[in-house]
């Protein structure tokens, strides 16, 4: 930890801040470490998550994470309400304001929410406990260690009194707050590792949770933005007039990404944007399209950057008994979260109120800040649930579109992206250009491996210097592969291309695994060695890799003949610190049409939370990697993105979903996190056992057909 990480003295004395000057309860402050991909640990030194115990027994946690499904708003209660040995039913947990002297600055990504927050949690929640204990331990003139808290209460078993938290609360917000106060024994925890239902589930079923989409305000207009189709293309000219005809379009105005059609309700302003006529400069990259970028990553290839370079991989090659080439691509995709993109602002002259669906609070208070020349205390965000995320709410176009709109007309306006917007105007996972190269010895083991890439690179979209001409999440899985190969050269060569680039659920993993285990696949192929033993005879002090592909073999009992028609591949991969075994079994049709049957998952993510959201984020993982294995694919022509909705970008439907088996390997080890590694090892157990159906291997995705 650097000298900036290290909170400052005063933030290690008030590690707890209690405050009942108003005599409602007990509120404790405490600090978690905010954890971006910029920056590994990136510790502010203030106070950034409170809990408030109430007279009414409500405990509440406020949390500066962003609930888009992954379930961080009852995993982080289960963690404190453990220490505080709190009544589950009296929990509630809520998006903390974008605040960053209270909350410091965030954003949700990274699968780190629980992770990084854990340690903290549990300490503030033991802290609460022993001020709760020894509030009671003074009302009864008893020493606090006769007294014990149990679900919701300070009991003192002599005397058999007992005081609930609420009626202890403002007394105990008086006490001093412990600094090291004793954590329980895992064996006693009542909700850590066991399965629990959601929070927000009842909300959900019921239709009262608030997702961005649902935000109604007094006044409120309803806008869509029109974006040039061409990348980089700006407006030359409009004309409102029809638009302005259609019944309810109250306003059409430029702003910098378009011109926004503004109406009173969705209908009106689709239909004035249907009538509305631009005139584009469609720039320097209208002729730009998915061949010349191919071409453009092809030439740049062999010029990368060393991202690793272990021993001399090209005299091994050279010298190898057998030698292995190939070339593996992949390409553009869109998220495609189920929920629109969509932001509410009210702009006035003297504040501005944001409500959005957004992984990025403070980026999205920043953003308005910046358009309307507000200090921060006159701009206010709240961050509401989302339907779906997967990096791309953590992006602020679609933010910057409504302070635009609602600055420019004076009047609260929601804008609404639809599935077009997105699909042709949003941000992407990167395409990449792979050209691997491996050597095997006489014995049949790799002594030489190569893996060169070329692509976009998400730093560089954000206009950010690579460092050495490394984007660490292009090489992330590709770098650091679990094999013992003595000879390993990986490079990585910036293609600067105007199209944005996002983080994309498990960023580099989710090409690079496809890349790497398809590869191994084949070298297990030409060594005419088992893929499972294969791949566990090289991973040596990768005891984790080794754990969960075990595992996820023996689920799946590899080596057993699969029913007639089938065949079943494997892969494995570590991402966000957790590791992720799957054997997917699939058949292929006569027409080459693929169908996946049954995917095997092992995971070994550390210590365990909550279960059920273990293997509920597995399931959705592999649903969201399966679909951009299967159908994933936005492609470029004449500068613009040829796809545009569900039917030319298709996601998994539920009968073609496989059943999924999921198995948590409980290891020990540091905790890692959950979101997004189930993804990456879908494509390559998919494609892997494709050819062990057909002997075909697939070397670009989408997989579509196999012909």
């Amino acid at each position: 930890m650097t000298d900036q990480q290290k909170p400052s003295a005063l933030s290690r004395r008030r590690f707890l801040e209690i405050g009942s000057a108003t005599g409602v309860g007990l509120f404790v402050g405490f600090h978690i470490p905010v954890r971006s991909r910029f920056s590994p640990l990136a510790a502010s030194a203030e106070l950034n998550a409170f809990i408030h115990i109430g007279t009414d027994e409500v405990v509440t946690i406020f949390v500066n994470e962003s609930e888009m499904g992954q379930g961080v708003l009852t995993s982080l209660p289960m963690i404190l309400a453990d220490e505080l040995e709190a009544d589950w039913s009296k929990i509630q947990s809520k998006h903390a304001p974008a605040d960053s002297a209270k909350f410091g600055r965030q954003g949700t990504g990274g699968s780190s929410s629980v992770r990084v927050g854990y340690p903290n949690l549990r300490k503030a929640g033991a802290a609460a406990r022993e001020m709760l204990i020894a509030a009671a331990a003074e009302e009864w003139d008893v020493d606090p260690a006769t007294c014990n808290a149990d679900n919701g209460s300070v009991v003192h078993p002599a005397s058999r009194r007992r005081l609930t938290f609420g009626k202890l609360a403002a007394k105990a917000a008086t006490q001093t707050p412990p600094d090291d106060p004793p954590l329980k024994d895992p064996k006693d925890f009542r909700f850590i590792g066991k399965p629990m239902n959601r929070i927000d589930t009842p909300a959900k079923v019921r239709a009262t949770a608030e997702f961005g989409i649902d935000v109604r305000v007094p006044g409120m207009l309803t806008a869509q933005v029109v974006h040039s189709p061409v990348f980089g293309g700006t407006v030359r000219s409009f004309d409102a007039t029809q638009a302005l005809a259609v019944k309810g379009v109250r306003h059409v105005v430029q702003i910098p990404s378009g011109v926004a059609v503004v109406a009173d309700n969705f209908w009106a302003a689709t239909k004035g944007r249907d009538a509305l006529s631009v005139t584009w400069d469609e720039g320097a990259h209208a002729g730009l399209s998915s061949s010349t970028i191919t071409q453009m990553c092809q030439d740049l290839v062999e010029n990368g950057a060393d991202a690793r370079n272990d021993g001399n991989a090209e005299s091994a090659l050279e010298a190898a008994s057998q030698k292995l080439e190939a070339v593996y691509e992949v390409p553009y995709l869109a998220h495609a979260t189920m929920e629109p993109m969509n932001c509410t602002a009210d702009v006035r002259a003297d504040r501005c109120e944001v409500w959005a669906p957004t992984q990025s609070p403070s980026s999205t208070k920043s953003v308005a800040q910046r358009i309307t020349g507000l200090a921060e205390d006159r701009v206010s965000v709240l961050t509401t649930f989302m339907g779906g995320g997967f990096g791309r709410r953590s992006a602020t176009d679609f933010v910057e579109d409504a302070v635009h709109t609602s600055k420019a007309v004076g009047k609260p306006v929601k804008v609404i992206w639809t599935r077009e917007d997105d699909t042709r105007d949003g941000h992407y996972r990167p395409t990449t250009y792979n050209r691997m190269l491996a050597g095997l010895g006489a014995d049949g083991q790799p002594v030489a491996w190569i893996h060169k890439i070329a692509g976009p690179s998400i730093l560089d979209s954000f206009g950010r210097e690579l460092r050495n001409g490394i984007d660490g999440s292009s090489v992330e899985g590709a770098s650091n592969i679990p094999y013992g190969i003595p000879n390993v050269h990986v490079t990585y060569a910036l293609a600067s291309l105007p199209i944005p680039v996002h983080w994309w659920r498990s960023v580099g993993s989710s090409q690079n695994a496809y890349v790497t285990e398809c590869f191994v696949d084949e070298l297990a192929a030409a060594a005419r060695q088992d893929p499972v033993e294969f791949r566990l005879g090289l991973m040596g002090e990768h005891k984790r890799h080794a754990r969960v592909l075990q595992t996820a073999a023996r689920m799946a009992q590899w080596g057993s003949r699969p029913p007639d028609g089938r065949a079943r591949g494997v892969a494995v991969h570590e991402s966000f610190g957790s590791f992720v075994a799957e054997v997917a079994e699939v058949s292929v049709a006569n027409d080459g049409t693929v169908r996946v049957h049954r995917v095997w998952c092992a995971v070994d993510c550390g210590d365990v939370v909550n279960p059920a959201t273990i293997k509920d984020q597995m399931e959705s993982g592999i649903a969201y990697g399966l679909s951009a294995a299967l159908y994933g694919k936005v492609e470029i022509r004449d500068g613009r993105a040829v796809q545009s909705n569900f039917h030319d970008y298709p996601v998994v439907r539920m009968n073609e979903m496989p059943r999924v088996d999921v198995e948590i390997v409980t290891s020990g080890d540091p905790m890692g996190g959950i979101g997004e590694p189930g993804t990456p090892p879908i494509a390559p157990a998919v494609c892997n056992a494709i050819y062990a159906a057909t002997g075909k291997r697939i070397r670009r995705l989408p997989i579509g057909k196999v012909v």
